[in-house]
């Protein structure tokens, strides 16, 4: 989700999204399975489609009511991770937005720009231009009926890291944020993904050491405001890096989200991180959590065996079981007990707040 994706990794998720939904159709008719995969797909919500507008850009999203009762409901706001992610995050959003639902919230996740129906191009956005737009949607949202104004927070992953503390500082009505996997510095998270990467894939240290003299002078040339063209002229291969994503790094490379941070103490926190994130140094993120921010305001959760998405590691490494649980067992993608913790976590904080109406 957070880490700066190149063409490469983003053509594999849309391979493994076209593997997914073969397999989905193969077990379909090779098992009549369909009953059983509607059943398992199906959530107790009730989904509206909406549309918000923001400096001149039609933004298509969700939002997701628990399925009974006529509110006014608390909101959860959805920031995506990196790439070009769909309101559903093509349906892994769902689990979450049930769970948030057992605990009275609705939740609300607009497409990306130039994403489904969304007007615009999300590579043309910084990390302060993705936080005035969450800003416009809570903004939007208060304004909607059925929705308690006084109980939005926000829900966010990984990219999402350097807009979460942005949204918060500058509205001190959001309630709480969960932030799931969220890097703290964008060139040392580029970094210890590299060398993660580099690790798992066993390279020696000759292709190590050449990685990281790449990387050394893509970050000269970043801070010199070098041009696409002279970046491909300095590395060659660009590694799946089109012009667009040269001007999207260059104007998210210096993010770094500790400022932020300090600016929005007192918003209650939870943490989410995973034992096997390869995208994100988690030793580092909790660190710089806990040194900044209250521990009156902060909870830390770790799920060992997660991957920096929270899906079970195990899972995640067969594209087989990967699939059959997304058709079969949705809720069971994520690793065991992340969706009650967050159920848990908005109650908490609703009744610190002396808010009863999301009690069990």
């Amino acid at each position: 989700m957070g880490r700066r994706r190149t063409g490469r990794t983003v053509r594999a998720r849309r391979g493994r999204r076209y593997l997914l939904w073969t397999l989905v159709g193969a077990l379909l008719v090779a098992g009549g399975l369909g009953g059983v995969v509607v059943w398992r797909n199906t959530y107790d919500l009730r989904e509206e489609r909406v549309v918000l507008r923001h400096h001149g850009h039609r933004l298509d999203g969700v939002l997701a009511r628990p399925s009974s009762g006529g509110g006014p409901f608390g909101l959860v706001v959805f920031v995506h991770g990196d790439g070009p992610v769909d309101a559903t995050h093509d349906t892994f959003y769902r689990p979450l937005w049930e769970a948030f639902a057992r605990a009275g919230y609705a939740s609300l996740s607009f497409s990306k720009p130039g994403v489904a129906g969304s007007e615009g191009d999300w590579l043309d956005q910084s990390m302060d231009d993705r936080a005035e737009e969450t800003l416009a949607a809570v903004a939007w949202a208060r304004g909607r009926p059925g929705i308690d104004g006084r109980r939005i927070g926000l829900w966010g992953a990984s990219q999402a890291g350097w807009v979460l503390p942005k949204v918060a500082a500058k509205d001190r009505g959001i309630r709480f944020v969960i932030a799931v996997s969220p890097a703290v510095n964008w060139l040392r998270q580029g970094r210890y993904n590299l060398l993660a990467e580099l690790r798992r894939e066993g390279a020696g240290p000759q292709r190590v050491e050449a990685a990281l003299r790449r990387r050394e002078t893509t970050v000269r040339l970043l801070r010199r405001g070098a041009t696409y063209a002279e970046y491909r002229a300095a590395v060659g291969d660009p590694d799946g890096v089109t012009p667009a994503r040269w001007r999207f790094i260059s104007a998210n490379y210096a993010s770094d989200a500790v400022a932020d941070l300090r600016a929005m103490k007192g918003t209650p926190v939870l943490l989410v991180l995973a034992g096997h994130d390869v995208n994100v140094d988690v030793k580092e993120t909790q660190a710089v959590y806990r040194e900044v921010l209250p521990a009156s305001t902060l909870s830390v959760e770790h799920y060992p065996d997660a991957t920096h998405s929270l899906v079970d590691h195990a899972t995640e490494r067969s594209s087989l079981r990967l699939t059959a649980t997304a058709v079969l067992a949705p809720r069971k993608l994520y690793a065991a007990g992340f969706l009650d913790r967050q159920t848990r976590f908005l109650r908490e904080t609703g009744a610190r707040r002396g808010d009863t109406s999301a009690s069990p």
